[in-house]
Formats: structure tokens, sequence, C-alpha cells
């Protein structure tokens, strides 16, 4: 399988704007530039997107997790928090809530590690990864 983005800039890194795609087109020509990169401008920047994919793809290994322990969440919300220092992603941070029928608190933490430590995206990042998890 091979999924593809496609970004294009235009001028100068500061001056100039770009906007990116993707093949199933939830983002179709979406703007990022300087100031929603390192500022408050209205579009996207390449940190939120790994935030968006490291905490996708780490709540669905989650649930994978769950499941081959012989649990299913009722519901898993995550938060994935990027840090970008010095031009470079120095971390990512998870935060997780699980609704999970009949699961011990040793059995969820447990299953998170696992999360964190195997899901596709946390094996990319070349970056130190934490994650918190709470049952509720």
């Amino acid at each position: 399988m091979i999924r593809n983005a496609t970004a294009v800039w235009t001028g100068s890194g500061k001056e100039g704007n770009g906007h990116l795609s993707t093949q199933s087109t939830v983002l179709s020509n979406t703007q990022y530039s300087f100031n929603t990169r390192f500022a408050e401008g209205v579009g996207t920047n390449p940190e939120e997107l790994v935030a968006a994919a490291h905490a996708g793809c780490f709540t669905m290994k989650l649930s994978f997790v769950l499941n081959e322990k012989g649990f299913t969440a009722d519901e898993l919300t995550t938060t994935c928090k990027i840090t970008f220092e010095n031009g470079a992603i120095t971390g990512s941070h998870l935060v997780v809530e699980g609704k999970v029928p009949q699961i011990s608190e040793d059995q969820f933490q447990e299953a998170v590690k696992d999360a964190e430590q195997n899901c596709p995206i946390s094996k990319l990042l070349n970056t130190e990864i934490t994650s918190e998890a709470k049952l509720v």
C-alpha cells in the first residue's frame, strides 16, 4: 500500500505560502504558510499534521491491542502534542482517555505502552514519545 500527499509552495520561506492536498482529498489545496506554522495564521502546518497522524495511528493501534487482550473500548480519545524546537520535532506526547468496560488500570496502562511503542507512526518518528492514560 502506498499513500500520498502533495505540497506546493510559492515565494520565499517567510513571505510565501503553499497548499497541501492528499490522495483521499480530505486535504484539498489546504493553505499553509510561515504564519500558520510559527504564528497564528489560518491554515495548517506540518507539525499539526504529524500530531493528527500520530494521534490517529496510536488510537487505532490501541484499539487493536485491547482487542487482542479480549477488550473492546466504548471510546478512546487521544490528543497528541508535538514539540517543535530549533527546527526539529523534539517530542510527541500522547494523552489518551479510554472507556473500556471491565479492564483493570494495569491492563489498560500495559495496552497503552504497547500501542505507544508499536504504532507505525511511533516507529517512524525519531524522537522521544511519551504518553498519559486515564480510564474514564
